[in-house]
């Protein structure tokens, strides 16, 4: 599905695993965001990356990253797009949380906040306002960005999660 004008996009991305062709994890968002804009996405800014430590059973370091993105596809259809994407690294469906050649995910829209029919698909991202590791790139690229839930600026909320 394609809206009538352009909007924007923020995509965290994370990889964990290494790829046969592509090498390290933080070449692999490199390499991901070079096939979104093969897809005819525009890329506005891309974060550089950062590691972290992984949520759930997986044991490996995260690489962890964030790019701002301009395209005319509904949420629905990019994050079919996304989904293929990753899957062309060798996602595989398992276990939540496990060890992954490459993660991406709609974490905010310009449209405000989405509800799809997918569950896995909630603009913005559930939980993204607790996790440094989407917050900090994000925050590093669009920091003025708003949460249209609570409001808050990326920058902001970085800061209430990084304080203490």
């Amino acid at each position: 599905m394609i809206e009538a004008r352009p909007a924007t996009y923020l995509i965290a991305l994370g990889s964990n695993r290494r790829h046969h062709r592509v090498g390290a994890p933080a070449r692999v968002l490199d390499t991901a965001v070079a096939v979104l804009a093969a897809e005819h996405i525009d890329i506005l800014a891309v974060a550089p990356p950062v590691r972290s430590r992984p949520i759930g059973p997986s044991q490996r370091t995260y690489a962890n990253s964030a790019a701002l993105i301009k395209t005319a596809l509904a949420p629905d259809a990019l994050l079919a797009l996304l989904k293929q994407i990753e899957a062309r690294f060798g996602a595989r469906r398992g276990q939540r949380w496990s060890a992954r050649t490459l993660d991406l995910d709609i974490i905010w829209w310009s449209g405000g906040t989405w509800h799809s029919r997918h569950p896995e698909l909630i603009i913005p991202h559930q939980a993204f306002r607790e996790r440094r590791f989407v917050l900090q790139p994000a925050a590093w690229i669009a920091p003025r960005l708003r949460d249209p839930v609570t409001g808050r600026s990326l920058a902001q909320l970085l800061h209430r999660l990084t304080r203490a």
